[in-house]
Order: C-alpha cells, then structure tokens, then sequence
C-alpha cells in the first residue's frame, strides 16, 4: 500500500520511490483526513521525484490556499497557467484565491474560463452560484444552481440553495412554480416537498402546505422536519392536539429537543392544561438549562396561578441566561410587586426603562413605587420623562398634579390637574386612589366641581 510504504519511509528516514499517481492518493488522503502536515511533506517528497507534475503542483497550491498564503499561492498558479492555460483546475484555484481575497467577480470570470475546460461543470457551476451569494446577486446564483440541479436531479444541496435564493428576494410564487416542477419530475424527493410546504406556509396557503408535508413524510417516516412544520401549521390553526401529535412524533424520532418540548407546552397550556404544560417547560429545560424561554415560561404560568415565590425563582433563572431582556425584567418586577418588594420591583422597572422599554406602563408603575416609597421628586422626574415621550396621557398629569400638590408646589398641581381634567375628566378618580390627602383639599375639589359643572 502507498501510504504504509510513506510513512514507514518518514519513520526509517529512507527514500523510497514512488509514481505519481501514488502521491496523488498520498495527497489527497492527508488533505481528506485533515492531516495538512503529512500532506506538505509527501507534496515536498512528490516534487522532488516528479518536479514537472502539473497536478502536484496544483496540490501545493492548494495546500497554500487551505493554509491562506495567498500571495505565495498566486503566485505559483500563475507560473503552472503558463504552462498548462487550458487546465481546469488552474482557474479553479485562482478563483478560490480570489473568492479568499474578496475579489468575488473576478472570481466569477475565472471559473467562467474554468467552464469553457471542462466537460465536469457541475461543482463549477455550484462554486460560480457561492460567488454569486456573496455579491447578493441571487438571481444570478439561482441560475448557477438550477443547472446543477439539470445536471444532477438528486444535488439536493443545490436544490436548497435555489430555494433560498428565491426566498431572499420574497419570490415565493416563482419558488411554489419551481418547486412544482421539480416533484413533477422527481415526485419521490421528500427534501423537494418539504420545501414546498415552507414555501405554502410562507404564502398562508396551509391546506397546501400540510398536503406537502404528509407527502414528504410518506416517502420518508423518520422525516423529521416534515412532522415539525406540519405541527407549526397546526398550532398556527389552533388545533392544537394534532399539532401536539406531530411534536411528539418528533420526540420519539429522535433525542428530545427543547424546541419541541416548549411548543408542547405552549400547546397544552393554549388547551388549559397547566400541569401538562409546566411538565413540557420543565423538559425543556432540561434539556437545555440554557433555555431562556423555557424558565419565563415557567414563571408566566407561576404568576398566572399567583404562586409568586416560584415565579421569582424561574425568572430569576432566565435573567441569569439573558440580562439584557427588557420582557424579562418587566416580569421580574411585577412579580416583586405582587411580592411587596419593592425595591426589586424599582430595578426591574429601571432596567426595563435603560433597555430602551419605554411603554407607559412602566413609567407609570415606577412612578407609582417611587410614590409609595415617598421618594416624591424622583417620581415626578420619572413622569417628566414619560411626559416627553407619551404626550397628552391624563395618567401622567393627574399623577404631577398629586406630586406637587405633596410637595407643596400648588400652582404647579393645579396646572397638571387641569390639564389631566381637559384630557380625561373622569378618570381623576386615580387622585382619590393614590393621593387620598390630596383628593379632600378644598381647592381641588372646587377646581374638580367647577369643571364638572363646565361640561355639563
């Protein structure tokens, strides 16, 4: 064998000679098992005993090319293309140095010339649409892979890039079309039926797409993506025991995936079945304790049902994992509310606000903890803010108007109060709620009587 008879010559320090198509198979096995510096040496070895070898030269430079000495690499191909301009592979290399380089039209132009060489187009063609990828080209790519697919019906690869390219520019009725044709021929490729049916489920077209889906799972059983969409389309449905059924089917396919085991339980939880559904989440998580949405899940269904301790744990658990979801610490506050800590309540309203949330609800709700903590000119700054971005909201007014009346800024409490009556007279009720002291002063229940009495 060539290659016992090399190394045993690397390990005796002997020279050993060997033909040129047995440093061929040497090369080419180390360059596949990924042993570069084996392959170096049998190349080093190969052009000492065939120094005019075209094909070992283009093996160094590959070899060159995987080690990204482009500048050496270039220069060698361009000293084998003067030799041999009509090879192939010499165009195939200089396009790979310059694909390497982000040189990718030019690349392009060389694997043109590299075409016009050879009778074997079809990884050409699969390069040139690569090229084309990296341009956004994606017209122009999908033609290159279409005729790989001409060339080869079963280049599945191929097949998925033209699908691809087809979805990136929003073209799913030419895709639909394509795709049609392409089962009309090869009506036994599953990979070509599934792909229709994402294409239908893209379009809403899902009676379509479940029909697509059972076909691919029909020529294949264990196809696991098919039973994946199908279940998608039936949650999107909202028949959520058959979209159950197909989540499942791919638990028992394969190793549990949290994916599948939260979808299970958003399904069960969607059916009012909590303890089924937290038995799901708490799966997920097992699988991936790393699952985010799996343990604010959990502490969704723990607040649903009040049993706020749990849900602090489980939120707590995905801010571990993602500290920078404003959704999350929205939850971490309200469920410190409900817990009367409000101290921790005030943080996750902060974070929620420093992360960019700025709904009015959680001005609001800050605002409202700050009140009760009765740090009053830090609420009022709050609302300043919230003032800023939500404009015209009797909410805030009404709330400035309380503040300042407590911080003995009267004419400031009775412009905010006006304005919060012009805006939504009747929900001044909130003075009563949270400014109780505020509500039985004479003056503002004349400036509330005398409006009252304006619009009537």
């Amino acid at each position: 064998m060539p290659l016992s008879k090399f190394e045993s010559m690397l390990k005796t320090n002997s020279i050993y000679f060997f033909d040129l198509a047995e440093f061929e198979e040497i090369i080419i096995h180390y360059l596949d098992t990924g042993k570069h510096s084996l392959a170096k040496k049998a190349v080093k070895f190969g052009l000492e005993q065939h120094p005019t070898s075209v094909d070992l030269r283009l093996l160094e430079v590959e070899i060159l090319i995987f080690d990204n000495h482009l500048e050496l690499a270039s220069k060698k191909i361009l000293k084998i293309e003067q030799l041999v301009p009509n090879n192939e592979e010499v165009y195939i290399q200089k396009a790979t140095i310059l694909s390497k380089s982000g040189r990718h039209r030019e690349a392009i132009q060389n694997l043109k010339i590299a075409l016009m060489h050879t009778d074997d187009k079809q990884d050409i063609w699969s390069m040139m649409g690569m090229e084309y990828l990296y341009i956004d080209d994606f017209d122009s790519a999908r033609l290159s892979f279409s005729k790989c697919i001409d060339n080869d019906y079963e280049d599945y690869s191929a097949l998925y890039n033209v699908v691809y390219c087809f979805d990136m520019v929003d073209k799913h009725e030419e895709a639909i079309h394509f795709l049609n044709q392409y089962v009309d021929k090869n009506p036994y490729c599953e990979v070509a039926w599934h792909q229709l049916g994402r294409q239908y489920f893209t379009m809403e077209m899902y009676k379509e797409a479940l029909s697509c889906f059972d076909y691919a799972v029909l020529i294949d059983e264990s196809f696991l993506g098919a039973y994946l969409e199908k279940a998608k389309i039936y949650e999107q449905l909202e028949d959520y025991e058959n979209a159950i059924k197909n989540y499942s089917i791919t638990l028992e396919l394969d190793d549990p995936t949290a994916f599948a085991c939260l979808r299970v339980g958003k399904c069960y939880q969607q059916l009012g079945k909590n303890d089924l559904a937290t038995t799901y989440y708490k799966k997920a998580v097992h699988e991936d304790p790393l699952q985010d949405k799996g343990w604010i899940l959990l502490a969704d269904l723990c607040y649903e049902e009040k049993n706020y301790n749990k849900a602090l744990y489980y939120v707590t658990k995905a801010l571990k994992i993602d500290n920078d979801h404003s959704v999350y610490w929205r939850k971490y506050a309200d469920i410190n509310l409900e817990l009367d800590l409000y101290q921790e309540a005030v943080k996750g309203f902060e974070t929620c606000l420093r992360l960019g949330d700025e709904s009015l609800y959680n001005f609001i709700a800050l605002s409202d903890l700050l009140l009760l903590l009765e740090h009053f000119n830090d609420a009022v700054d709050v609302l300043h803010k919230a003032r800023k971005l939500h404009e015209n909201h009797a909410e805030i007014e009404y709330r400035l108007s309380g503040l300042f009346f407590i911080l003995s800024k009267p004419t400031h409490g009775t412009a905010h109060l006006a304005l919060g009556m012009k805006i939504d007279y009747e929900y001044h009720a909130v003075i009563k709620e949270l400014f109780p002291l505020v509500f039985q002063r004479q003056d503002v229940q004349q400036l509330l009587e005398n409006f009252n009495t304006s619009i009537k």
